[in-house]
């Protein structure tokens, strides 16, 4: 996704809780660290594909496809934190590791933005409110947290934790919330919040993929695919106006977003308008 302003991300730091992230010929030398909290692995890699294919929505150059997958913030720098499994699966500590690891590092790597493409039912009040509380730590620390709506919609209420969370930056997925793909999660949370805050489309979206000749590309769906454009997008506004507070930008997505038509607690604001949104940073 190109954007008219010549913006790249630059500098600004995104890390992401995720399965991990492969050496793709599109990240060049701009994945500055790894940590596997679950194996303790020290080479960045990733036995899934999930991570890599989000890093590469937000921060793919589109090295390996001649531009053509190139993402929304191509020079922004990469913070890969494995959390989850070759199945995707994660625990409660080593998700809260994680997080406690960004609040003591944030300034080493130049942190700015957090992406979590990852998320779990209310179902368990113990697990809902530990990941609440530890993306609540990582905003009022002054971090851009973004996080995905999940995708167990259609019903009410079938937003996941750490995206039920007031405070966070919660995405859906525009074009994968009526019909027959109509799994983004949505409002009301527990809490009566109404999310998603916004959506982004986050169907069969083209990104880097893990293995061969570092070139593969491959297409994944959900908010975990939406939420990576949001966290790209805020690496221009970072790199334009570094100064922002989380809460400014919040503001500037809600207000540049446009009105699908939807219930607010399917669409929340509206449908995310890069443009739109970069016109207010000034």
């Amino acid at each position: 996704m190109n954007n008219r302003f010549g913006l790249t991300g630059k500098g600004v730091g995104i890390g992401y809780l995720d399965t991990g992230i492969f050496p793709h010929i599109d990240f060049g030398s701009r994945i500055l660290c790894f940590r596997d909290f679950l194996y303790g692995g020290r080479r960045p890699y990733d036995d899934n594909g999930h991570g890599t294919h989000t890093a590469g929505i937000a921060a793919g150059s589109g090295a390996g496809s001649s531009g053509a997958c190139r993402g929304v913030a191509p020079e922004s720098l990469i913070i890969s934190l494995k959390v989850l499994d070759r199945r995707g699966n994660g625990q409660k500590r080593d998700v809260l590791r994680a997080m406690e690891w960004i609040l003591e590092n944030s300034g080493r790597y130049g942190i700015r933005i957090i992406n979590i493409s990852v998320g779990t039912t209310e179902q368990n009040p113990e697990l809902h409110a530990a990941l609440i509380a530890g993306v609540e730590r990582l905003w009022d620390a002054g971090l851009h947290v973004v996080t995905a709506a999940g995708n167990m919609g259609p019903d009410p209420g079938s937003v996941t934790a750490p995206g039920s969370s007031r405070k966070v930056i919660t995405v859906g997925s525009s074009d994968m919330l009526v019909d027959r793909q109509a799994v983004s999660g949505r409002g009301p949370t527990r809490e009566c919040v109404c999310k998603p805050d916004l959506v982004t489309p986050g169907f069969e979206i083209l990104s880097c993929a893990p293995g061969g000749d570092a070139r593969r590309y491959t297409r994944k769906s959900g908010t975990s695919m939406s939420t990576p454009v949001i966290s790209g997008a805020i690496a221009l506004a970072l790199e334009k106006r570094p100064g922002l507070s989380n809460v400014e930008i919040k503001m500037a997505l809600r207000d540049s977003a446009g009105d699908l038509g939807y219930p607010h607690n399917l669409q929340g604001w509206g449908e995310f308008r890069l443009d739109r949104f970069l016109e207010r940073i000034v």
